[in-house]
C-alpha cells in the first residue's frame, strides 16, 4: 500500500553532536533482570550490552531493556517512550520473525516494594520478551567459523526479498533527499571524532556528495516507483540468525522510522557490505544476484556500490563515536573504524563496465564458471549474472529449482528469454554495471545479438564458448542434482545435433579441473 510512515516521535538526524545523556536511573530494573530468581531459575543470567539496550538471557528466554538515554536519533528517556518503542519493536520485527517476539513485560513495584513482572503496582520500566536462540546460530558467528555457504545465502536473499516485497511503501520526500539525510548523519558523526585525519574526512565527504549528485535522479525515480519502504534498517550479519525454519532477520530499527525508511537496495547493501568487508565476496555476490533475480530490480544494480559505501561510512563513524566515549582500550575499534573508512572510499572509485557472455551446451559448466567468475569480474558486489534458466523460471513464476513443463521451452518462449537477457544487460551496462550473461547460446544470431550490445555501448566484450566431450556432457547432465537447469539427455542430444554456425567466441576446454579453467579465463580477461 501507499502510505505515510507511522507518526512517531522523531528527531532531526542532521543535528548530531554525539554524546549520551542518562535520563533515568534504571539500576533497580537492571538488578531485577539480572537476578535468576526473577525468572524462577537458579542459573546465571547472561547480559549483552549495546549503546541503547541491555539484553538479559536466561533459560529459553531473552529480555531486552531499552536504556534510558536520549541521543540525536533515539529517545528512550521516559517510561512512556520506552513502552511505545517496546511495542513498536514487537510489531515491526513480527513482520519477518513472528515466532521470536513474544510481547512486552512491564516491571512493576508492588505495595511491599518488590519488583515483579506485570503486577498491580506502578510500572517503572518495560522489556521486550523474546524466545532465545543460540549465539552459535547468529550469522556473524557462523561467518567467523566458516559455517555459511552459497546455498544458505541464496535462502537468505529469498527471505529478504520476501520481507521487502511486503514492507510498507513510504512517500515522504524524494529518494535523493532520503539518502542526503544519511550523508548528513555520517558527516556530523565524523565531525565529532578524532580518529580520522581532517583532510581525509573532507575528501571522503566531498566524494560522497559528488556520487550522490550523480545518482540523485535515479534515486528519485526509484522512490516514485515504490522502492522506498519501511525496511529493517540494520541488516548486517549480526542481525540474522538460523532458525529451525531457515534464515531469519531480527532487531530492526524500531526507534526511528526515518532511519529505517530507505530504498530496499540500501537496506540490502548493509549485508552485502558486511560480507564483502569480511572477505566473503562470493557470498555477497550470491545474495545480490539471487535478490535481483527475485525482485527483478536490475534498474538499481548500479546503485549498490554507492549504497555499500554509505553503509561502510556509517560503521566507520559509529565505531569512532564509541571510541570517543572511551570504549577502545585495546585499539580494536580504532582499527575497525579506519578499515571501514578506507573501504567506504574504495567503493566510491570509478568503474569501467564490461560484458562477458558464457555459452555452451548443457553440462559444459557455464553456471559453475559464472558463479566463480562474477565476484572477481568487478568491484563490490561483483558482476550481475543474467542466467537464461533463472529468467525462464521467473517468467513462469516458479522457484529457480522447480522443474518446468516441456512447453516452457518452445522456440517462442526461448526467444522471449533471450530478448529479456539482452534488454537487462543493456540496462545494467548503460548504468555503468558489469554483466555476465549465462545461456546456451547455441544459435549464432543469439551470440551476435548479445555481442552487439557491447559494441553499441562501447564497452569491452568477452565471449566464452565452453567445450567438452559429448560423453562427459552426458555424464554431467545425468548425475548433477536438480538446479536451475531442466536439461535432460534428450535435450543435450538435440543440442549436439544443432549446427553452431560460425564460432567467434573464445573456446575453453572444460574437461579439466575448474582451477585450471578459471586461471585460463582470468588470463584471457586480463
Amino acid at each position: 500500500s501507499r502510505c505515510k510512515s507511522a507518526k512517531v516521535p522523531r528527531v532531526n538526524p542532521v543535528v548530531f553532536r554525539g554524546g549520551r545523556m542518562d535520563i533515568h536511573d534504571q539500576s533497580e530494573a537492571i538488578a531485577f533482570l539480572s537476578t535468576p530468581g526473577t525468572y524462577g531459575e537458579t542459573g546465571a543470567v547472561k547480559v549483552i550490552e549495546t549503546h541503547i539496550s541491555l539484553v538479559f538471557l536466561i533459560d529459553g528466554r531473552a529480555y531486552k531493556l531499552k536504556r534510558a538515554v536520549k541521543l540525536p536519533y533515539v529517545d528512550f528517556s521516559t517510561y512512556d517512550l520506552r513502552l511505545y518503542y517496546c511495542r513498536r519493536e514487537v510489531e515491526l520485527n513480527a513482520r519477518a520473525t513472528p515466532d521470536l517476539y513474544r510481547g512486552i513485560r512491564r516491571i512493576t513495584r508492588e505495595a511491599d516494594g518488590r519488583l515483579v513482572f506485570d503486577g498491580a503496582g506502578e510500572a517503572i520500566d518495560v522489556v521486550v520478551e523474546m524466545n532465545r536462540f543460540a549465539q552459535h546460530d547468529l550469522f556473524d558467528r557462523m561467518a567467523s567459523e566458516g559455517r555459511i555457504d552459497a546455498a544458505l545465502m541464496r535462502r537468505t536473499a529469498e527471505m529478504i526479498a520476501g520481507v521487502h516485497a511486503s514492507a510498507p511503501v513510504v512517500h515522504d520526500g524524494s529518494g535523493s533527499a532520503n539518502m542526503a539525510g544519511v550523508l548528513d548523519i555520517n558527516e556530523a558523526g565524523f565531525a565529532t571524532s578524532h580518529v580520522f585525519e581532517p583532510n581525509a574526512v573532507t575528501a571522503l565527504t566531498d566524494a560522497f556528495r559528488r556520487a550522490w549528485a550523480e545518482r540523485a535522479e535515479r534515486m528519485d525515480r526509484r522512490e516514485r516507483e515504490d522502492k522506498v519502504r519501511l525496511c529493517h534498517g540494520d541488516l548486517h550479519l549480526r542481525n540474522l540468525f538460523m532458525s529451525p525454519a531457515g534464515p531469519r532477520m531480527f532487531d530492526c530499527i524500531d526507534f526511528n522510522d526515518q532511519i529505517a525508511t530507505v530504498d530496499v537496495l540500501y537496506d540490502l547493501a548493509f549485508l552485502l557490505m558486511d560480507l564483502w568487508h569480511r572477505g566473503l565476496a562470493e557470498f555477497a555476490n550470491v545474495v545480490a544476484n539471487r535478490y535481483l533475480d527475485i525482485s527483478r530490480d536490475d534498474d538499481g544494480f548500479a546503485l549498490l556500490p554507492f549504497f555499500m559505501a554509505v553503509r561502510a561510512a556509517v560503521r566507520a563513524h559509529v565505531s569512532a563515536t564509541q571510541i570517543e566515549e572511551g570504549a577502545d582500550a585495546g585499539m580494536a575499534l580504532t582499527h575497525s573504524a579506519k578499515a571501514y573508512f578506507t573501504f567506504a572510499g574504495s567503493l566510491l572509485g570509478d568503474r569501467s563496465p564490461r560484458l562477458v557472455a558464457i555459452g555452451g551446451l548443457s553440462g559444459s559448466g557455464k553456471s559453475t564458471l559464472a558463479d566463480a567468475l562474477a565476484p572477481r569480474l568487478s568491484g563490490p558486489p561483483g558482476a550481475r549474472i543474467l542466467e537464461s534458466d533463472r529468467i525462464r523460471k521467473a517468467m513462469f513464476g516458479v522457484a529457480p529449482e522447480a522443474r518446468l513443463p516441456v512447453e516452457a521451452y518452445r522456440p517462442d518462449v526461448s526467444r522471449s528469454v533471450y530478448a529479456e537477457l539482452t534488454e537487462r544487460a543493456k540496462l545494467i551496462l548503460s548504468d555503468g554495471g558489469t554483466v555476465l550473461v549465462d545461456a546456451v547460446f547455441d544459435r549464432e544470431d543469439d551470440r551476435n545479438r548479445v555481442q552487439s550490445i557491447a559494441e553499441t555501448l562501447g564497452v569491452p566484450f568477452t565471449g566464452l564458448w565452453l567445450d567438452a566431450d559429448a560423453q562427459l556432457l552426458a555424464t554431467r547432465v545425468r548425475t548433477r542434482p536438480q538446479g536451475t537447469s531442466d536439461a535432460t539427455l534428450e535435450v543435450l542430444q538435440m543440442q549436439l545435433a544443432r549446427d553452431l554456425g560460425s564460432m567467434r567466441w573464445q573456446r575453453i576446454d572444460t574437461g579439466r579441473p575448474m582451477e585450471e579453467i578459471q586461471a585460463d579465463v582470468d588470463a584471457l580477461l586480463r
